[in-house]
C-alpha cells in the first residue's frame, strides 16, 4: 500500500533564480550610499586622531628617553631636530626628523665621538612640528632631568604638530615644563604653515 500511496502523488519543484530583482538592487545599493556617506568621514577622522597620537607620542618618547639618559649617564643628553639623521640643524622645522644624542660638552651639536642614540625620521610632508623660541631647534637635559639651553637657563616651551592648512584645525602641543617634564595635549591652531 505505501507503494501506492508513493506512486499516486507527483512531486513538482519550484525553482527560483538565485539572483537579485532589479528593486532589490536598488534598495541595496541606496543603502550602502548611505552608510558609505556616514561612514568615510568618520574613517577620516579616524585616520587623522591616529597620526596625531602616534606623531606627538613618538616625540614625547624620545624626550623621556633623553631625560632619563641624562640622568643614567650623569651628562647632558640633547635631541635635536635633523634633516640628515647625522648632524643638528637651525633651519625649518621638527617635521624634517630628529636625533637623540650624548651631549658631554653641552654645545647642542652633534660632535665627534658623541653618541647617537636614536634618530627619527621625518614626517610626512603635509604635516608641520614647529617648537616656539626656546625649543625652536633642541631640547637639552642635564643630569638632574630639567631641561636646560647651553647658556643653564630652563629651556620650558611648546612644540605644536599639526596637519598644513591656511584654515588650521586641531593641533596637539608638546609641553615641556619648567622641570623638563614633557606632556601632549589637544589645541586648536588658527593656520598651519
Amino acid at each position: 500500500m505505501e507503494n501506492s500511496i508513493k506512486e499516486g502523488f507527483s512531486y513538482t519543484h519550484v525553482s527560483r533564480s538565485a539572483g537579485m530583482t532589479l528593486l532589490e538592487l536598488l534598495v541595496t545599493i541606496s543603502v550602502a550610499a548611505t552608510v558609505l556617506t556616514v561612514a568615510i568621514p568618520s574613517y577620516e577622522t579616524l585616520i587623522q586622531q591616529t597620526r596625531f597620537a602616534t606623531f606627538s607620542n613618538n616625540y614625547l618618547l624620545h624626550l623621556n628617553l633623553a631625560r632619563s639618559e641624562a640622568a643614567k649617564r650623569n651628562g647632558r643628553v640633547v635631541i635635536c631636530k635633523s634633516a640628515d639623521a647625522s648632524t643638528c640643524t637651525t633651519a625649518g622645522n621638527w617635521k624634517q626628523g630628529w636625533i637623540v644624542f650624548h651631549d658631554p660638552n653641552n654645545n647642542a651639536q652633534i660632535d665627534l665621538g658623541e653618541e647617537i642614540l636614536r634618530v627619527n625620521e621625518p614626517l610626512p610632508s603635509n604635516w608641520a612640528f614647529l617648537g616656539n623660541t626656546p625649543v625652536v631647534s633642541y631640547v637639552s637635559y642635564s643630569s638632574t632631568g630639567i631641561a636646560r639651553t647651553t647658556s643653564g637657563a630652563f629651556q620650558a616651551g611648546t612644540l605644536t604638530l599639526c596637519q598644513v592648512s591656511q584654515d588650521g584645525g586641531e593641533a596637539r602641543a608638546v609641553v615641556i615644563s619648567a622641570t623638563g617634564r614633557p606632556r601632549v595635549q589637544k589645541t586648536v591652531v588658527s593656520e598651519c604653515p
